[in-house]
């Protein structure tokens, strides 16, 4: 790449990925044009608005698309005129955990009719071991170039968080395999240079595909073991919080035991797919991965044991479903983000509808529209709207906005359930809540 050619890039998928590597690509003075053919986010980007929830992201596509060094459309011609493609179209799975791969197959096809010498193509789209090189590459090789001889390839994870995306694409050591070790140099002096970050390089492609996998993997399936701890702890009235720190206090390896924290559920794009992505890789192969699907049968069914832990403490208190009000404070799946890709907390309140309660929810994050989807009903447009002759306050997302509710003050029924479903209270709150008169259940505690 030449020292001007170097500064132009075109991210594929303007998508919530694609989008804070498009921004933050921009603010670091990288000249990026977006593609996508979704013709509402191109228009959103033209206005620079960005609808995904991440913390300074609707900011900085704001400052890029004025600056002039990011821009979108629709036409996938605009790649003849940059040196670096980087793909994050969207890769979820089917129901036996294969990769529905309709929207990588066809960026890729699209590519395959401009892709020109000396190009960098990037794949950070989440895929399983061997898609970019038996999938992507065939697709990119229409075009008459060879990989490796007329381009470079290369796969680098996405490896972020939602809330902490910016920051993390600025700090987190990216991962790089490539199809030769002219591609693995080729996109480890891209990100160099184009964030500053470490740089790990990997033998091969399918080594760097399987980091992203293995990194998610063991974050799922260690959500699984607190979800399981916490369940333990609630049959002997010990508060699994306790247990857990205590036990982080134990050298391991390089660092400590590190387990996580239990919750009403697992949700995002990621956690809730990529162990079913390693599940059906090796499957594929002969083998019969175990702690994969373990992980996920006991995350997908903390939503329901929420509910029923709800609708215990209700009978407890002598209020019989039908006659019960359910208030839910947060939506998202994450605390402080509007994501509702995978919430839990949708499986949360179906399960209580279908026991006869009646629900209100309210998340001054999410987009209402897509709330309305999910639900089936409108959110409540105030915490006091939704709290009204409530039995029970269910934290299911502690949004920086309700860290200063006023509990004293909340028109709940009166004894009233508070479930903290990933609030974590300290106990001295816990304590302060049931001299209120209220009554405190949280996940294992």
């Amino acid at each position: 790449m030449t020292e001007t050619a170097r500064h132009k890039v075109a991210v594929v998928g303007l998508g919530y990925v694609g989008s804070c590597v498009a921004g933050t690509l921009a603010e670091a003075d990288w000249d990026v044009v977006g593609i996508d053919l979704n013709a509402r986010l191109v228009d959103d980007l033209a206005d620079g608005v960005c609808r995904f929830e991440e913390h300074k992201i609707a900011e900085l596509i704001g400052r890029a698309v004025k600056s002039g060094r990011l821009r979108g459309t629709t036409n996938y011609a605009a790649v003849t005129g940059v040196d670096v493609v980087l793909i994050t179209v969207g890769t979820p799975v089917r129901d036996d955990g294969s990769l529905a791969d309709e929207q990588l197959r066809s960026a890729c096809t699209e590519l395959s009719r401009y892709l020109r010498r000396g190009q960098l193509v990037i794949v950070k789209s989440t895929v399983p071991p061997g898609a970019t090189r038996n999938l992507v590459l065939p697709l990119l090789e229409r075009s008459g170039l060879k990989a490796g001889a007329d381009f470079a390839l290369a796969f680098t994870p996405e490896r972020l968080a939602e809330g902490t995306a910016l920051h993390e694409l600025r700090s987190l050591p990216i991962v790089v395999g490539g199809v030769d070790e002219a591609s693995v140099t080729a996109a480890a002096a891209f990100w160099s240079a184009a964030l500053g970050v470490r740089v790990v390089p990997q033998d091969s492609l399918e080594a760097a595909e399987i980091v992203k996998l293995a990194d998610n993997w063991w974050i799922d399936l260690n959500i699984a073991l607190a979800n399981e701890l916490a369940k333990l702890c609630a049959l002997y009235g010990v508060d699994v919080l306790d247990v857990i720190d205590a036990a982080n206090g134990i050298p391991k390896g390089a660092g400590n035991v590190n387990i996580l924290l239990p919750s009403a559920g697992v949700g995002g794009s990621c956690l809730t797919k990529d162990p079913w992505m390693v599940w059906q890789a090796a499957r594929s192969r002969g083998l019969q991965i175990l702690t994969a699907p373990a992980g996920r049968k006991v995350n997908e069914g903390m939503p329901r044991y929420t509910a029923d832990t709800i609708l215990a403490e209700l009978r407890s208190l002598g209020r019989k479903p039908a006659d019960a009000a359910v208030a839910v404070l947060g939506m998202a799946f994450k605390n402080n983000t509007g994501d509702l890709r995978s919430t839990p907390v949708t499986a949360v309140v179906e399960a209580l509808r279908a026991a006869g309660v009646r629900v209100r929810v309210h998340d001054p994050l999410v987009d209402p529209e897509e709330a309305l989807k999910l639900l089936g009903f409108e959110l409540s447009d105030t915490v006091h709207d939704a709290v009204r002759g409530a039995d029970c306050v269910a934290v299911l997302a502690l949004h920086r906005e309700f860290t200063s509710v006023d509990y004293a003050t909340l028109p709940v029924a009166k004894p009233c359930l508070v479930l903290d479903g990933r609030a974590y209270y300290p106990k001295e709150k816990i304590e302060f809540l049931r001299r209120l008169g209220y009554l405190y259940r949280g996940i294992g505690r």
